[in-house]
């Protein structure tokens, strides 16, 4: 899957609100149908993201819908509502571990036979918000349909109340299931995602906690307000001096190798053919979101 910088979530029943936070940039939506709809206008807000797909697809819009779901099963009229050629994948919330996938990867099946779709086209983007699904990371991760783990541990939320921990800014408490998370998923070959700042409008704040995830291995974040999408987007993207750096880097293996030397000493550092498979790695990454 294409690397994704960004997640932004936005309520399934804001109409309005949809169709502004396109001008964010975010590298995905995130319509949401679970903990931010109320009960009584959950149907409503099926009704609204289904409506919105199509108008989000013209736009260039990547799109996940989260589904809502009950105690045991996930809501299948959620997914034969969204499921389609506009939407690249699901997000659940609070698996217990690998059965949840399947199950949910099983009913995505039908609903995608039933709405005409190949059976197998879109991604399972699992919530790791349960002290279960944490330990089972890798077996979740190895889902076919999975494409992402995510790793978050917002203040007060699901995961605090699974693992009992007391979030603190540094996130030192959640450094050792946010590794397993990373792990995990590149591991199993998949994008993992941190996240989620909730005091949006403490965007230094959500920079630091971007930049520790970034440096534990994460790819991108979940964004809870548009305002914030930018300050992500700049975390997880290599930067103009950064892209010139490993460039030259890559100049002065290359210079080494025709002297017929397999390393070089570049701004002050032994470099060989290892780091110049990162660098590269890091400059197609950057091509990636500039293309």
């Amino acid at each position: 899957m294409k690397p994704i910088r960004s997640f932004l979530f936005v309520p399934g029943n804001k109409p309005s609100w949809m169709e502004k936070v396109v001008a964010a940039k975010a590298d995905a939506l995130i319509l949401d149908l679970e903990d931010s709809v109320p009960a009584e206008l959950k149907v409503e807000a099926r009704g609204i993201v289904q409506s919105k797909l199509a108008w989000l697809a013209e736009q260039k819009q990547r799109v996940f819908v989260r589904i809502n779901r009950s105690p045991h099963l996930y809501d299948f009229e959620d997914m034969l509502a969204v499921v389609g050629p506009h939407v690249e994948g699901i997000v659940i919330s609070k698996p217990c571990g690998p059965e949840d996938v399947d199950c949910a990867s099983m009913m995505l099946a039908e609903a995608e036979y039933r709405n005409g779709l190949p059976v197998g086209t879109t991604r399972v983007i699992p919530l790791l918000e349960t002290a279960r699904a944490l330990e089972f990371a890798y077996e979740i991760a190895q889902r076919d349909r999975v494409a992402a783990l995510c790793g978050a541990t917002a203040k007060n939320a699901d995961v605090a109340r699974a693992l009992g921990y007391v979030w603190s800014p540094d996130g030192r408490e959640s450094l050792y299931f946010k590794s397993r998370a990373v792990m995990a998923a590149r591991a199993a070959g998949k994008l993992p995602i941190g996240g989620v700042w909730q005091q949006v409008h403490d965007v230094e704040g959500l920079k630091k906690s971007a930049q520790l995830d970034r440096a534990l291995g994460m790819t991108g974040e979940l964004v809870l307000h548009p305002s914030n999408v930018a300050a992500v987007n700049e975390v997880y993207s290599p930067s103009t001096e950064q892209v010139a750096y490993y460039e030259g880097m890559i100049a002065a293996l290359e210079k080494a190798e025709a002297e017929g030397r397999a390393s070089t000493i570049y701004d002050g550092e032994h470099i060989d053919i290892a780091h110049v498979k990162t660098a590269r790695e890091i400059i197609a990454l950057a091509q990636t979101f500039n293309g």
